[in-house]
């Protein structure tokens, strides 16, 4: 957005003359300005601006509690393990009603919490998921007046941010016993989406503008009534610049793949995350300076290291470490080359060389497991565990540094969305706007 500002002002002065530019001018300048700055600690995406779990500014929330740093709550109609999301001053959330009948999409007034609109879609089909994912697990994604959410086999629908459908896509029955929740990302007038888990399976581009399928990208499945192998894969993408070309990371069942945006072809990918038994992956990979690590969500599965780039199967030549280690449901974040991470199983978390694998430390953490990813504000960490506990700790590669607990008192699945110095955090009860004076 702030690009087109500052192409506005370019364009007005060059054609214009900067003595003649009109009042009508400057007002569209100001506008498109003004939706510059608001957007510009916007966390519009699972994991943040850039999917990596790094939020934009210098301010942070470090103390808060019931009746502590409480801007404001709302209910929600039930427990979800989807997160909010910011986007020009509205808040995003879904929750799902009538055991996944009713799906719905919540937007809400950033500054006071007040409920602006609801979408709801009927689904009164059969999609099986499981007692500990409720239905509506996919994060939604905003490009500031639109926003994307994808509803399993309900479909992917888009609204403008006054509520009013845009268009819908159907993209076919998704199942799998434990249900969806990779959530959508955006890329240059594109949704992009990890569609699965279960016998179909495939990475799909859809325009932003239409809903028109653009291109799919077929992955192996499972758990079809053949296949007995606990399969699956719940990663959310992210967007990697490799040799100066964007590419799409995703972590699928027993690999790492890498495709082009734009047509959808499959670049690249890395092997290791499988055994002949199981195939489950529920992270995001993340990415530092060249190297990626993708991880595995069960207990000793398999986490690798691995070098971007190359052709087809780049295994044997790039792949740098693969190590057995704890169970992973929430991605970690990357500062100065070291992996921080939050575990499910054992609640602990560990700071990991990317490049090697070498755990430096691992620490049990008093808030308990988390499913929920970790992300990086004001120079501190923050994760947000099962019991709703969310523990802010510094990026230290010599120990576990804890600088606060912080106890809602209510169980939550969810990734803290920070933005502009706010924290908003879903909880299985209510939606929290979190401030410091």
């Amino acid at each position: 957005m702030r690009y087109a500002a500052l192409a506005f002002l370019l364009s007005a002065l060059t054609d214009l003359g900067a003595r003649r530019v009109s009042l009508r001018h400057w007002a569209g300048l100001l506008c498109a300005l003004g939706a510059s700055a608001t957007m510009a600690g916007d966390w519009p995406a699972f994991r943040g601006p850039e999917g990596n779990g790094v939020a934009r500014g210098d301010k942070a929330p470090l103390h808060w509690g019931p009746g502590k740093n409480v801007r404001w709550k709302v209910a929600l109609p039930g427990p979800g393990n989807s997160s909010p999301i910011v986007s020009s001053g509205r808040i995003f959330v879904t929750c799902a009603e009538d055991e996944g009948k009713k799906r719905n999409l919540y937007c809400y007034d950033r500054r006071t919490g007040a409920k602006l609109w609801v979408r709801t879609v009927t689904f009164p089909g059969v999609e099986p998921t499981h007692k500990s994912n409720p239905y509506c697990a996919s994060t939604p994604v905003a490009d500031g007046s639109r926003v994307i959410v994808w509803h399993g086999s309900a479909g992917v629908f888009c609204y403008d941010f006054d509520g009013k459908e845009l268009w819908k896509t159907d993209l076919g029955t998704k199942r799998h016993d434990w249900g969806y929740a990779s959530s959508p990302i955006l890329h240059r007038g594109k949704v992009i989406l990890n569609f699965g888990p279960g016998a179909r399976t495939f990475l799909a581009a859809l325009d932003l503008e239409t809903g028109n399928l653009l291109w799919k990208h077929d992955e192996p499945g499972g758990l079809d009534a053949t296949d007995q192998r606990m399969i699956g894969s719940w990663s959310t993408p992210i967007i990697a610049t490799v040799d100066g070309r964007d590419q799409i990371l995703c972590s699928m069942p027993s690999r790492l793949i890498a495709c082009d945006p734009e047509r959808g072809s499959l670049l690249w990918f890395c092997r290791g995350l499988g055994t002949e038994k199981i195939e489950m992956v529920d992270a995001s990979p993340v990415v530092s300076g060249g190297i990626g690590v993708a991880f595995t969500g069960w207990i000793n599965g398999p986490t690798m290291g691995f070098k971007l780039g190359g052709s087809g199967d780049v295994t044997s030549t790039n792949r740098l470490w693969l190590e057995k280690q704890t169970q992973r449901i929430g991605s970690g974040v990357v500062v100065d080359g070291r992996l921080y991470i939050v575990n499910a199983g054992p609640g602990t978390a560990q700071c990991i060389e990317c490049s090697t694998g070498k755990i430096l430390w691992t620490e049990r953490l008093d808030g308990g497991e988390s499913w929920g990813s970790v992300v990086l504000a004001a120079g501190r960490l923050y994760v947000t565990s099962r019991r709703g506990v969310t523990t802010v700790f510094r990026p230290a590669p010599e120990k576990l540094d804890v600088l606060a607990m912080n106890d809602l008192g209510e169980p939550s699945h969810a990734t803290p969305a920070i933005s502009d110095g706010q924290i908003f955090l879903r909880t299985d009860a209510h939606l929290y706007c979190i401030g410091e004076d």
